[in-house]
């Protein structure tokens, strides 16, 4: 990978010089600073390709950081720090435009996996904004040659050639959309597919990957009641009786319960309908 422009903004030491020693390691060129005023500077004078930004930060915050780079820099991935108390902070902040986040203290290799995918979103799309310009160069040139040869047909010296349609010609070119479908919204329930973690009124809920796909299903079918088999079926991906289904999901029900009421104190996220299953109360 081409080494890349890295802005760190983040007020702990620590994690700012881990971070700084990691990705220059990695060839990159690392600048780090331990505010927000700081990296405001910094941006109003120079482009990074990347920045690493905790939301928590004495005085100037994260997220108007974040708001100053989509303006002055746009093309800037933007990667953000943050811890369990901030993770309702983060989700807002990665659908206005942030690539994704990072618990603090985060490990070396979520730290490089997250980076590279970051600067590689970044490398497709000005690859593809390089195409679109080379395209709109070739439309161009086809609308001049279109106008020489519409003259050189009223002059009698070659036959009338139909005009191509520049507006039918002109497909945009885009960036996927990595973030589509990453997230569902319940209420006050936040599912990260791709974290593969559940927030619950801004509180991390700690679940087993059985547990998290539970809960997933749940609050991706409410408000439908879900049958024991069917969220088996869905979950392990085996059909069975309905005394067993309703034997096992008791027990995964059971344990989600115990963990929302220790993280947050709630006791009726999940709502039992007798006789026919389980939703998600909103």
């Amino acid at each position: 990978m081409t080494p890349a422009k890295i802005l760190v903004v983040d007020d702990e030491p620590g994690i700012r010089l881990i971070m700084e020693d990691t990705l220059t390691l990695d060839g990159h060129q690392v600048t780090a600073v331990e505010n927000g005023e700081a990296a405001l500077a910094l941006i109003a004078n120079q482009t990074f390709d990347l920045a690493l930004l905790d939301l928590v930060l004495p005085g100037i915050n994260g997220m108007e950081v974040l708001a100053a780079l989509r303006q002055q820099s746009p093309d800037t991935v933007v990667i953000l720090l943050t811890a369990h108390a901030s993770l309702d902070t983060a989700v807002k902040a990665l659908r206005e435009g942030a690539h994704d986040y990072l618990f603090k203290p985060c490990k070396t290799i979520e730290l490089r996996q997250s980076v590279r995918q970051g600067l590689l979103k970044r490398q497709r799309i000005l690859e593809q904004r390089h195409l679109l310009s080379k395209l709109e160069q070739h439309l161009t040139e086809l609308s001049r040659l279109r106008t020489l040869l519409s003259e050189d047909t009223e002059s009698g010296l070659a036959p009338a050639t139909p005009a191509p349609d520049l507006a039918q010609l002109m497909t945009p070119i885009t960036a996927p959309n990595s973030e589509q479908g990453r997230f569902l919204q319940y209420g006050s329930l936040i599912v990260d597919f791709s974290q593969h973690v559940i927030i619950l009124q801004g509180h991390l809920l700690e679940l087993s990957p059985t547990e998290f796909n539970v809960m997933a299903y749940l609050a991706s079918e409410a408000p439908r009641v879900v049958s024991p088999q069917e969220l088996l079926r869905e979950v392990q991906g085996y059909d069975s009786g309905l005394w067993e289904a309703r034997e096992m999901v008791r027990q995964y029900i059971f344990s989600i319960r115990q963990k929302i009421k220790e993280a947050t104190g709630l006791t009726d996220t999940i709502r039992t309908a007798r006789g026919i299953g389980y939703t998600v109360n909103s």
